[in-house]
């Protein structure tokens, strides 16, 4: 159940940083809004996932699925630079993150 609570946080992470970007330095209000109550969800999903699982492997999962998420929404949404370079770096973290859950056992 604790990796559950984590990739919905996880996604989160990506709605939340997304949401903030619509928030264009908080001068919008419910694109702010929306981004702050997410952030705030997300951070409680994190904490109570952190009660079962390690938490480097935890916050690594959270962070690697918000970088990744966000990543991959603004090379195929928002007109983002897709590169070979960038495809190699974002791999390289899920990797890593794999990585640390393989050994986690």
């Amino acid at each position: 159940m604790a990796w559950i609570v984590l990739i919905v946080a996880g996604c989160l992470e990506v709605a939340w940083a997304l949401a903030l970007k619509r928030a264009d330095g908080l001068t919008r209000f419910w694109p702010s809004v929306i981004g702050i109550g997410l952030t705030m969800v997300s951070l409680v999903l994190l904490s109570l996932a952190l009660k079962q699982l390690p938490v480097g492997t935890a916050y690594a999962v959270w962070v690697g699925m918000g970088m990744c998420g966000v990543a991959v929404f603004g090379m195929l949404f928002l007109g983002e630079q897709v590169s070979a370079p960038r495809i190699f770096f974002l791999m390289m973290i899920g990797i890593g993150v794999a990585g640390l859950r393989a050994i986690e056992r």
